[in-house]
C-alpha cells in the first residue's frame, strides 16, 4: 500500500534555547506561502494588499517575498529559476543551501490550498510581534525612574504606539481626518475651476455631459444602461478613448494635472480586436462595418494606418476574457492599477459577470447584488471611477414613452442602490423608425418631418446623481461611426413631447 511521504518542515533559523522567550512566528507557514506563490504567481494579487516583506519573521523569507512581487509587477514569471540570479551570492541564503533552497520551497505543493490562510496568519503574527515590542518598551519606560517621572506622558506615548499597530490594518486606509478630506475637496474644486467651471473629475470627452455631472469622480460607481441598439457600448468606448487620449496628450505636453486617465476596459461581450476596430474606424472616419467587410479604398486604408500609428501609446488596456467572476475581475483590475496606473475602469457589461457561485439553484438577484457591491468596493479600494454597463428590462418596450426609468434596471434594485450615478442612453430615432405610417398620408408627412428633426439625436438621461441634479443631456450620434459628440451650438432641438 502506497503512503505519501511526510513533508519535512522547513526551518530558516535555528531553534531558540529552551530558557529564552520566543516571538510569535510560524516559519513553516512562511515557507509554504512562498512556495505556493512561486508555483502560482496569481496568489500575489491577493496577498500583497496587506502582507509586506517586513511581516515575515525570517528576513530571508521577506526578501524572497519582495523579489517575487518585483517580478510579478514586471509581468515576469517568478519561479526558483528566475529568482536564482537575485540570490546567487546571498550570504543568509547560502547558510540554508543557497539557491537550491528556492526549489525546496516549491516541493510542498499542497500549500496552494491554504495559501491565503498562511498569509493571514503571517500578517497576524507580525502584529502580535509588534505588540510584544510595544509592550516591552512600555515596561522599560515605566521602570526607568532615572528621569522625571510623568506617567501621563508615558500613557500617551503608549496609546500612540498602540494606535500605530492598529493602523497596520485597514483603519489607516479608510479613516481620514477632516483636514485630509477638506484638502481633497479643495483640490477637486480647484480642478473644476481650472477646467472652466464644469470638470472636477476625469473627462468623458463630451462637454455637455461633463457640465452635467462634473466628469467621472474617483471612487464612484457609474451605471450606464439602455436597451439594445441604443449605443451603450459606443458611448462607453467613446468615454474610455477620450479619457485615455487626454492622458496621452497631457503626458506628451508634460502636463501634470490632467483630466485624463489610463483605462482598463473589461469587455465580456466583444473581443479586443472588435473594440479596437471601433476606435480606429471612428478616428479614421471610416464606417466600422465597411472596415470589417473590407470595403475601403486605398486612401481610407492610409487614414486607418495613420490613426493606428497615432494611437500606439494610448493607455487603453482591453481584457476580453469571457465568463469572468467578479473576484477575478477585481484581481485583474488591481494588477492593472499597480502595473499600468489605470485611473478608470469600464465593464461591458454587468450581467455577463459571474458571482462567487454559479450553481443552478442560485438566486440571480442575489448574484447581481454581489456583483454591484463588488464593483462599488473596487471603485473605493482603487480610488477610481468604475463604469458598468447594464441591460434594461423589456418593460420599456411595453410603454408608449420608451425613455428608461430607474425601475427598468434589470434583475436587481441594488444596482440603483449601489450606484453613485445612473445614466440611460436613449435614441428616439430608433423607435421613430418603427412607427412608420402608410406612405402618402398626412401622418406620413409629419412622420417624415419628425424623422428629419431627430436624425442623429441622442439623449443621456441622468436618472440618479449623488453629487448633483438629474436631467437630460442632448448629444449627437453618428450611427455609421458609432460615435457620440456634442451638438453644434446652433442645433435646433425638437420638442420631446411630440405625437
Amino acid at each position: 500500500m502506497y503512503s505519501a511521504p511526510m513533508l519535512t518542515p522547513l526551518r530558516a533559523v535555528p531553534a531558540p534555547a529552551a530558557d529564552s522567550p520566543t516571538l510569535p512566528h510560524n516559519l513553516d507557514a512562511e515557507a509554504a506561502l512562498l512556495g505556493a506563490m512561486m508555483i502560482d504567481n496569481r496568489l500575489a494579487e491577493d496577498v500583497q494588499l496587506k502582507l509586506r516583506p517586513e511581516h515575515f519573521f525570517e528576513p530571508v523569507h521577506g526578501e524572497i517575498y519582495g523579489a517575487i512581487l518585483k517580478l510579478v509587477d514586471r509581468a515576469m514569471l517568478a519561479t526558483p529559476v528566475t529568482l536564482r540570479p537575485m540570490f546567487a551570492d546571498h550570504p543568509a541564503l547560502s547558510e540554508l543551501g543557497g539557491p537550491a533552497y528556492l526549489a525546496q520551497l516549491t516541493e510542498q505543493s499542497a500549500a496552494l490550498i491554504a495559501a491565503k490562510d498562511f498569509a493571514a496568519q503571517i500578517y497576524d503574527l507580525a502584529l502580535l510581534r509588534e505588540l510584544v515590542r510595544v509592550g516591552r518598551e512600555m515596561v522599560v519606560s515605566a521602570s526607568d525612574t532615572s528621569q522625571d517621572v510623568n506617567p501621563h506622558d508615558q500613557i500617551q506615548q503608549a496609546e500612540l504606539a498602540l494606535y500605530k499597530v492598529a493602523e497596520e490594518g485597514e483603519v489607516s486606509n479608510s479613516v481620514k481626518s477632516f483636514a485630509q478630506s477638506a484638502t481633497l475637496a479643495v483640490q477637486m474644486a480647484e480642478r473644476a475651476k481650472q477646467s472652466g467651471g464644469h470638470l472636477s473629475g476625469i473627462t468623458t470627452g463630451l462637454n455637455a455631459l461633463n457640465t452635467k455631472i462634473g466628469g467621472l469622480h474617483r471612487s464612484d460607481l457609474i451605471i450606464l444602461a439602455g436597451r439594445p441598439a441604443m449605443g451603450k457600448t459606443a458611448l462607453a468606448t467613446n468615454i474610455a478613448f477620450s479619457a485615455a487620449e487626454r492622458l496621452m496628450k497631457d503626458r506628451a505636453d508634460q502636463i501634470d494635472k490632467t483630466s485624463g486617465a489610463g483605462v482598463a476596459f473589461f469587455s465580456l461581450e466583444m473581443s479586443a480586436d472588435q473594440l479596437a476596430t471601433r476606435i480606429l474606424a471612428e478616428q479614421a472616419r471610416i464606417s466600422s462595418e465597411d472596415l470589417r467587410m473590407g470595403k475601403i479604398n486605398q486612401a481610407q486604408f492610409r487614414d486607418l494606418v495613420r490613426a493606428s500609428a497615432a494611437l500606439q501609446d494610448l493607455p487603453l488596456y482591453i481584457d476580453d476574457t469571457p465568463g469572468l467572476t467578479i473576484a477575478a475581475m477585481r484581481s485583474r483590475a488591481r494588477r492593472l492599477k499597480r502595473q499600468k496606473g489605470v485611473g478608470l475602469i469600464v465593464v461591458d457589461y454587468l450581467q455577463l459577470l459571474q458571482g462567487s457561485s454559479r450553481q443552478s439553484n442560485d438566486n440571480r438577484v442575489n448574484e447581481i447584488s454581489e456583483i454591484t457591491r463588488g464593483l462599488k468596493t473596487l471603485a473605493k479600494e482603487l480610488n477610481v471611477p468604475v463604469i458598468a454597463l447594464s441591460q434594461l428590462s423589456r418593460a420599456v418596450e411595453q410603454r408608449e414613452d420608451k425613455r428608461p426609468q430607474l425601475a427598468d434596471l434589470r434583475e436587481s434594485g441594488t444596482i440603483e442602490q449601489d450606484a453613485d450615478i445612473v445614466l440611460f442612453v436613449y435614441r428616439d430615432e430608433y423607435y421613430h423608425a418603427q412607427k412608420k405610417p402608410e406612405d402618402g398620408t398626412e401622418k406620413f408627412e409629419k412622420w417624415m418631418e419628425r424623422g428629419i428633426a431627430i436624425r442623429g439625436r441622442a439623449e443621456v438621461i441622468v436618472a440618479k446623481q449623488r453629487h448633483g441634479s438629474t436631467g437630460i443631456v442632448d448629444l449627437h450620434f453618428e450611427a455609421v461611426h458609432t460615435r457620440f459628440s456634442d451638438l453644434a451650438d446652433d442645433a435646433h432641438l425638437p420638442e420631446r413631447d411630440y405625437e
